[in-house]
Formats: C-alpha cells, sequence, structure tokens
C-alpha cells in the first residue's frame, strides 16, 4: 500500500519543479520555496541562474544524473532529503521540468511519507509541453491532435520489463518521447511496426527555451537520421504527429533574430541586466563581463556643497549625462534628508531619454533632451543665457560640453559624482572565448567601456567577433584601440544598441549551431 502523507515535521521538503530550462518558466511558487530554503538538493538539469534566488546561507547538494553518471544514487538522495528535514531545515528538493513526471518525485515522496516527513510538491512546467511549444509545435490542436501520450524512450528497446504499448501508441494523435535520443531509431521502428505511417511528421527539440535551444524536423522514418546528422544531445524532446508540421508556420523560441548568436555585454554590473534581458529576448546566449565599475568620488564634500548650492537656488540649470550620475546623485540627496524639491525651479537637461526616464522616477522633467543621446548634441542644443550650471557627470567621459556650456555664456560648476574605474580582470573563461572566436558580437555603451575592456583583453578579437556600438563616439573609441565597427544604433539607446547587435551578427557567416535550429523550408519569423 502506498503510504499516505504524513504529518508535517520539524523540518520539512518542497520538491519544486525548476521547468525545461529558462528561469523564468519558474512558477512564483517555486520561487518563494526556494527564496525561503535553508537547504536545496538540484539535479543536473537545473539553471544556475535559479540558484541565485537561494539565500547564500543556503547548503547546496547536487544529485545530477546522466547516462551512466550520477553524482548520487536516488537511495542517497532520499535518505539526504529526510537528513536535512530532520535537522530542522526548509529543503527543497530543485528538479528540472514537473517532479511527477519521469522525475521520479513519485518515490521521493514515498520515503518521505514513510520517514514522518512533511513534503509540498509544486508543479513545474514540463518539457513534454514547453519542448515542443518553444519549437512552435502545440502538442494538440483542435484540427489535428486530440489526444496526446507521454512516454519515456528509454524502454524503446525492448525487453521483458517493457511496459510501453506501442499498439495503443500509433494510435494516439501525438506521441511525446523524453529521454530518447540515443534510443530514438528503435522508438520510431517501433511506432511504424506498429503502423505509424512512416510519413508522419516528427521534430527533435534539444535544449528547449535555452538559448542553445536547436530543433530539427523530418518524418517519423528519417528523424532518427536528422538527429545524428544535426549532432543532437540530450536534453531533447521528441515529437511524433502532423502537429510537428506546424513548426514551419509558427516558428520558435529557436528563429528569433539572435538565436544561436553569443552576445558579451560589457556594461557595468549594476547595469548590463537591462541589456542582457533585452539580448536574451531576442535569442542571444549572453555572457556578462563587465569591464568597468562605477565607484563613488573619494570624499562627498565638493558634491554635498553642490546639493547645498543648488538648494539655495544657486543654479539655473543642472545637466545629467548619464543613468549612474542621477542615480547617485539622488542616493546623496536621500543620505542629506533632501529630495527633488531641493532642485526648485531649476531646469534640467539629460543626455539621453535613459537618464531622462530615471530623472522622471525621481520626480524631475528634463526641459531638455537633444534627439542625439551625445554630450556634443546637448552642448549645440543648449540655450544661450547668463547664470550658473551644475554639471554632474563621472570623473571621465567625452571632453567639450563644459566649454560649449561656458561659450554660449554660463558659468559651469563640473562636479564628480561618481568615478568610472577598470575591473581587475576578465574571467578567464571569457577571456578564453573572445580570443578563440567563439563570443560572436561584442556590445559597447560607452568609450570608457571599449577602451578598459580591450586593456584587459589584451589583443584583438579574431576578425569572425562582431562589435556593435551605442553610437557615434563609442564606434569612434573602437576604431581608435584598432576594432572594426559592424553595426552603430541608430537611437542611442540599450534598444537600439540591441538592434544594432542583430545587424551586426547578420553580416557574418552563420554559426552551424544557428543553422540547424531552423528547418531550411522556413520562410517566416516567429
Amino acid at each position: 500500500m502506498t503510504p499516505r502523507r504524513a504529518p508535517a515535521s520539524a523540518g520539512s521538503v518542497t520538491l519544486v519543479g525548476a521547468g525545461p530550462g529558462d528561469p523564468g518558466l519558474l512558477t512564483l511558487r517555486g520561487l518563494g520555496a526556494l527564496r525561503s530554503a535553508d537547504a536545496v538538493v538540484y539535479d543536473r538539469l537545473v539553471a544556475s541562474e535559479i540558484l541565485d534566488f537561494l539565500s547564500p546561507d543556503a547548503e547546496r547538494i547536487y544529485a545530477g544524473k546522466a547516462t551512466g553518471r550520477h553524482a548520487m544514487r536516488q537511495e542517497d538522495i532520499n535518505t539526504a532529503l529526510i537528513r536535512l528535514a530532520r535537522e530542522g531545515k526548509n529543503v527543497v528538493r530543485l528538479k528540472g521540468g514537473d517532479p511527477f513526471l519521469f522525475g521520479r518525485g513519485g518515490e521521493e515522496c514515498e520515503a518521505l511519507a514513510s520517514a514522518g516527513i512533511g513534503f509540498e510538491v509544486v508543479p513545474g512546467v514540463t518539457s513534454a509541453i514547453a519542448g515542443p511549444a518553444a519549437a512552435g509545435i502545440p502538442v494538440t490542436h483542435r484540427e489535428m491532435a486530440a489526444s496526446v501520450a507521454i512516454v519515456t524512450a528509454h524502454e524503446a528497446s525492448g525487453g521483458a520489463g517493457v511496459r510501453l504499448d506501442w499498439d495503443a501508441l500509433a494510435r494516439i494523435d501525438t506521441v511525446v518521447l523524453l529521454m530518447g535520443v540515443d534510443r530514438l531509431a528503435e522508438a520510431t521502428n517501433a511506432l511504424m511496426r506498429a503502423g505509424r505511417p512512416r510519413g508522419t511528421p516528427a521534430a527533435v527539440v534539444a535544449s528547449a527555451t535555452l538559448p542553445s535551444q536547436r530543433t530539427v524536423v523530418g518524418t517519423l522514418g528519417t528523424i532518427a537520421a536528422e538527429a545524428r546528422r544535426g549532432g543532437i544531445t540530450p536534453p531533447a524532446v521528441t515529437v511524433v504527429g502532423d502537429v510537428a508540421s506546424l513548426r514551419e508556420r509558427f516558428g520558435g523560441w529557436d528563429t528569433r533574430p539572435l538565436s544561436g548568436v553569443s552576445c558579451l555585454v560589457t556594461r557595468t554590473r549594476e547595469q548590463a541586466s537591462e541589456l542582457s534581458g533585452v539580448l536574451r529576448e531576442l535569442g542571444a546566449d549572453v555572457v556578462e563581463a563587465p569591464s568597468i565599475r562605477v565607484e563613488p568620488p573619494r570624499a562627498w564634500t565638493t558634491v554635498d556643497r553642490a546639493i547645498a548650492a543648488l538648494a539655495r537656488g544657486t543654479y539655473d540649470w543642472t545637466i545629467f549625462t548619464s543613468a549612474n550620475g542621477v542615480r547617485i546623485f539622488f542616493g546623496r540627496l536621500g543620505e542629506l534628508r533632501l529630495d527633488a524639491r531641493a532642485f526648485g525651479g531649476v531646469q534640467v537637461a539629460a543626455i539621453g531619454t535613459g537618464t531622462a526616464a530615471v530623472l522622471a522616477a525621481e520626480g524631475i522633467r528634463a526641459e531638455l533632451v537633444p534627439d542625439s543621446f551625445t554630450t556634443e548634441a546637448v552642448g549645440v542644443a543648449f540655450p544661450a543665457g547668463a547664470g550658473r550650471v551644475l554639471l554632474a557627470r563621472a570623473d571621465v567621459g567625452e571632453p567639450g560640453l563644459e566649454e560649449a556650456i561656458t561659450a554660449k555664456g554660463w558659468h559651469c560648476d563640473r562636479v564628480v559624482v561618481y568615478r568610472l574605474r577598470s575591473v581587475a580582470r576578465l574571467e578567464t573563461s571569457v577571456r578564453k572565448r573572445v580570443i578563440a572566436g567563439d563570443i560572436d558580437v561584442l556590445t559597447f555603451a560607452s568609450g570608457g567601456t571599449v577602451h578598459a575592456f580591450m586593456s584587459l583583453l589584451g589583443t584583438r578579437p579574431p576578425p569572425s567577433v562582431k562589435v556593435a556600438c551605442i553610437g557615434p563616439v563609442t564606434a569612434k573609441a573602437a576604431r581608435e584601440v584598432g576594432l572594426r565597427v559592424d553595426a552603430i544604433a541608430d537611437e542611442h539607446t540599450i534598444s537600439g544598441l540591441a538592434a544594432a547587435t542583430v545587424a551586426a551578427a547578420a553580416k557574418g557567416p552563420r554559426r552551424e549551431k544557428r543553422k540547424m535550429s531552423v528547418s531550411p523550408s522556413r520562410t517566416k519569423r516567429r
């Protein structure tokens, strides 16, 4: 008899489905469990980004399994869960996909119940559904498929222990095969022997929902050979049925503009996430390698004096040259128990809509935002007049703005609100990838970043590596250090830089991994 779930003990276990791969497909309930966990026992296919949600103090135990290589036996995993819970810990058993779909979650629940350990199951998005969906294949369709079967192909080889009824499966509209790359030929042959037509559409989706996702299409009779030819390796999902033909019409995650393209983001760690997020939405494999860091000024004396003068109404204009400058300036305002009211009737200029947006979030509307997001454009657009201007900026930056403001009759006080410094070094793995040409596009959002990155790299990247810049000033800096600039953003924003990255990637030969992502006859994009 299957034991019933036991009442909660001092500690408890939550079985959490991590989803098919993309960290964004983790459920909110799963996220909450991770954030409150004292210990986590996690599987091989769990995205590393999901582990970032854990408390730094949480104990981490790897229990990954691959064919022929198990970090822990299932019995040892059960024992570890029970031991951790009896120590009074909130334990998360983190599993790829859904815990109860070929995830041995049922066995773990039985062990916990027998030991008197309280547990909860948080369902996850299963790759059996999400994998085909990410390739543009719905497993059911009103006109094509009213039934779907999800099976493990591990039993395709036959033998006394086989429980699959291939005759019954051959009559199901859509058959989804999990864990079956190495036995795909046996599984497809079994379906054909059971009467499924050789010409039935089929597809294999590898690394579904990840930037490395690849999809090959064919028929039941050819898909095993297509998968071998494409070098498909686990994890992969196979779909057999008429719905697989919809791939050609619907596309998928791996048909986005940057699918199969690796992009290096060199912005500061605080700013990198915005660009990284946009590039990932476009399908890119993003590698973050900040080459500069933001530091406060050595002393706040000059900044505090300028803030006091601002609050007294000394200044007629304030100019911010970056979002970083706004954030740090307003942070200091708060420490001095001041806020946006310190600006009074002062007019404000900003370089770019991004800087203006951060100002707006602080309650300040920028009266002057030039169409071209450069310091030169601010100088050209700035009105002539007399009075005092506060220029809040970094210690290094594009020259000429102070002189342009002064030439128009103003007295300009340049105040350093933050410093830009190179990071100590590039991660060795990142440096090796760039030098080997394993990064497709380098992205730069400032000239300072260009110089800092190239100093850290110590050599020019190979010609196959493309370069995308946020604007002409950044592009000029790139050329000065010997880089070939492949694309410059028309709009000097993060969205513009993302568009330039797409343009740069399109100029080079497609990488082999990208070629295999899209079936040859595809004409439309998702």
